[in-house]
């Protein structure tokens, strides 16, 4: 019971960083482009790697903390509905370039991100 509270707690963090993360692009970056939901993929990308690698790697790395941050946190933070829907809305509105240019960014990307923290853990450890 505790594990499930645990990721609970952490996934509403995630999803509020989030939402923060979403609103800062928006007023920053602007919202022709679903930047926040790349922000947020690529971000949890390298972090979901990077924080499992390090949690593997490292013997006394507690078992609760890696799965509030990992399953909790990460999986409040990063958002595939999202991406999703931006995308095909994009394509679907007649904003080819944006739409296919969000999927081939946030594969790529998120491919990348993902090893450059698992290297980066592997590094540390």
């Amino acid at each position: 019971m505790t594990r499930f509270l645990l990721v609970c707690g952490a996934g509403g963090l995630g999803s509020g960083t989030r939402y923060l993360i979403s609103l800062w692009a928006g007023e920053r970056i602007g919202t022709s482009f679903p930047y926040g939901t790349l922000i947020v993929n690529l971000l949890g990308s390298f972090l979901m790697t990077f924080l499992l690698e390090l949690s593997l790697r490292v013997s006394d790395f507690p078992l609760h903390l890696r799965i509030a941050l990992t399953t909790g946190f990460m999986g409040g933070l990063t958002t595939y509905s999202a991406f999703n829907y931006e995308s095909s809305k994009l394509v679907l509105d007649g904003h080819y370039l944006r739409g296919f240019g969000n999927i081939a960014l946030t594969l790529l990307g998120c491919a990348a991100m993902g090893l450059l923290g698992l290297a980066l853990a592997r590094k540390l450890t």
